[in-house]
């Protein structure tokens, strides 16, 4: 039985779902098209396989979550509950899924073992945000990604210097990452509220553009970067489950209609 088994392991395709030339080839593919129109091929014609979206809940993820819905409202929406959330997005998430009658949210937490062991006090966040962002989001979110071949995420270009160069398809460790809205500017995303009576999140009329964990974000003065707010004062500007992006041979991302 014992050497069953080991054949079946050997079986098991270990190899990466995709490589840069799927990206690639997808960036070409859809070169031009309104993202509408591609998200509506992607989900309906099943082409990214398993997939999932991961939310933060904030400021602008009701844009990529109503596109979504728009043509599958089954697509699971993954939540990293990191236990240091404003209470404001708890509720906000639960409002939204309700009014755009999403059916697979998913809440994963860190690992109490890792808590304990690592951050017993709660106050990681203070001396090594990194570490913090690791057990508390990174973690969390490989465990969450582990049965999907693709993630959609709503990451934008125009959010932050590490994002510039954003395409709407890349690949990271294997996965493949679509960016609907990685060629969306502000006009754009408030333009799609307006159309849809989207509601915001509570705390961006107080100053909040990007909302992350509470100890974290700090208000946003005017003419500041978007996401000055988060980590303020600390050589950080990703939690760590996004790579900065860098310019990419031909990936589709630089092309005029992209």
């Amino acid at each position: 039985m014992a050497e069953t088994r080991a054949r079946a392991v050997d079986r098991i395709n270990t190899q990466p779902r995709y490589s840069e030339a799927d990206a690639i080839r997808l960036n070409h593919m859809f070169r031009g098209r309104d993202t509408a129109e591609m998200l509506e091929i992607v989900l309906k014609e099943q082409m990214l396989g398993d997939v999932a979206t991961v939310s933060s809940f904030g400021t602008e993820a009701i844009v990529l979550l109503h596109l979504i819905a728009r043509f599958d409202r089954s697509v699971p929406a993954l939540f990293l509950d990191t236990g240091k959330h404003f209470p404001e997005t708890l509720a906000y998430r639960d409002d939204v899924a309700l009014l755009l009658g999403l059916t697979d949210i998913r809440t994963f937490s860190p690992d109490p073992a890792d808590i304990a062991a690592q951050d017993e006090t709660g106050l990681r966040w203070s001396y090594d945000p990194d570490g913090c962002c690791a057990i508390r989001k990174v973690k969390p979110l490989e465990r969450a990604l582990a049965g999907f071949d693709a993630q959609i995420s709503g990451r934008k270009a125009f959010q932050s210097t590490t994002r510039a160069a954003l395409p709407r398809f890349e690949v990271e460790a294997g996965r493949l990452k679509l960016n609907p809205l990685a060629d969306w500017g502000k006009e754009r995303i408030e333009a799609y509220f307006a159309d849809y009576a989207l509601p915001r999140h509570p705390l961006e009329a107080q100053g909040y553009p990007s909302i992350g964990c509470a100890p974290c974000t700090s208000i946003v003065k005017p003419g500041e970067d978007p996401r000055a707010g988060r980590w303020r004062g600390w050589d950080k500007t990703e939690c760590g489950i996004h790579s900065p992006t860098t310019p990419a041979a031909d990936n589709g991302a630089n092309d005029p209609a992209f």
